[in-house]
């Protein structure tokens, strides 16, 4: 046995060790508590004018940029504050957006609005017994999807997210990748509840399409940013055509999952929360807002670190995101995080396209799966504004 001496050494040597723990941990909270007291006034001052740089930015109208520059600082505190958790699956960042308060945000950029109806739910892609979906997939790869485009300051995400699913199945079904035309749905799309700018309905998108008899190219029909008047002429030239297209039972990812493996799939999100607006890459799991307000398009799924997640292309250009993408966290039950699985829908196609002198046929862009570029994202492509 040891002696006296020895044990109260010992005792010592484990509380001196306990409180060497505490103190660390300690540290490493009043590290963080302090890091935005260590940031200086003109360290943020020059953090803002660089960003000003990267993102074309300027401010005409007196005081403003003053103002811009305080709220900069509140979005700098956030990423700061959501970054130094690094349990967290996903990280935000300092975007287009972060000039923008929350409510900005919501106004300029968040253009969706709730069908009124849903009246072509189907069963194509009801799961069966013995069914074999693929672990993981991504239109991209396949050479179904169109370099991520930009919406600008119109709420017109429901032309883009609807857009993006009929190039997508156009490819699928003709191995011809065309970009399409969003400007002729905000322009000739007016049929309540669609509104150009000022939102509308994938479904809606659809119904123009069918009735139509076709849509135009991104080409022929270039997108404006803006409302416009319908352009008739453009309107009649119709490359590419769908035939119908169908709702996915609600509140079914692997419904969802089963269609997204068959084509992409338009989805309405919630996004109206400050994770969403700043998010940057990861899975996101964060808070959503409380009700439906976005279109995007969901192009394929996967796993990563063990954690399910949607591949969703989205219409804020490559600066936000993953290079315009955003991984949203799968199979977490009932309508899915941010309700992506409460009203999708796609379109269907069968048949080619009417014959058209002018047809322009995109090169699909070519992707480089790597651990810098986790979504296989062309490093080339530009956004569309």
């Amino acid at each position: 046995m040891g002696s006296p001496k020895s044990h109260i050494s010992l005792s010592l040597l484990f509380f001196s060790t306990l409180l060497i723990l505490s103190s660390a941990f300690d540290a490493s909270i009043i590290t963080y508590a302090e890091k935005w007291a260590q940031r200086t006034n003109d360290k943020v001052i020059a953090m803002f004018e660089s960003w000003l740089i990267r993102h074309g930015k300027s401010y005409n109208a007196l005081g403003e940029k003053e103002r811009r520059f305080e709220i900069f600082k509140e979005n700098l505190r956030f990423v700061d504050e959501h970054n130094a958790d690094m349990n967290r699956s996903y990280r935000v960042g300092l975007n287009q957006f972060a000039d923008l308060t929350d409510e900005e945000y919501r106004s300029m950029y968040l253009g969706t609005k709730i069908s009124p109806r849903r009246t072509n739910v189907s069963d194509r892609y009801k799961p069966q017994v013995g069914d074999q979906l693929p672990d993981s997939i991504d239109w991209r790869e396949k050479g179904a999807v169109v370099d991520i485009k930009n919406q600008g300051d119109c709420g017109s995400c429901w032309a883009f997210s609807s857009i993006a699913a009929v190039e997508g199945i156009n490819q699928i079904v003709t191995g011809n990748l065309i970009s399409l035309s969003e400007q002729e749905l905000v322009d000739c799309q007016r049929n309540y509840p669609n509104d150009g700018c000022n939102g509308g309905t994938a479904s809606g998108a659809y119904e123009f399409i069918i009735d139509n008899g076709g849509i135009n190219t991104e080409e022929n029909y270039p997108y404006e940013e803006r409302d416009g008047q319908c352009n008739q002429d453009k309107e009649n030239e119709k490359y590419v055509t769908i035939d119908d297209y169908e709702d996915v039972p609600p509140s079914s990812e692997r419904t969802l999952q089963k269609a997204v493996a068959g084509q992409p799939v338009t989805v309405a999100i919630a996004s109206d929360s400050s994770a969403f607006k700043l998010y940057e890459s990861g899975v996101f799991t964060g808070s959503c807002g409380p009700s439906i307000d976005h279109g995007v398009t969901i192009v394929g799924y996967g796993t990563e670190n063990g954690m399910d997640y949607w591949i969703v292309k989205n219409s804020w250009g490559t600066t936000w995101g993953e290079n315009g993408y955003i991984k949203m966290q799968r199979n977490v039950g009932g309508d899915g995080k941010c309700f992506i699985a409460n009203m999708p829908n796609y379109p269907v196609k069968s048949g080619p396209n009417p014959t058209k002198p002018r047809l322009s046929v995109m090169k699909p862009p070519s992707f480089s799966m790597s651990n810098d570029n986790p979504f296989g994202v062309n490093d080339g492509e530009s956004s569309t504004a």
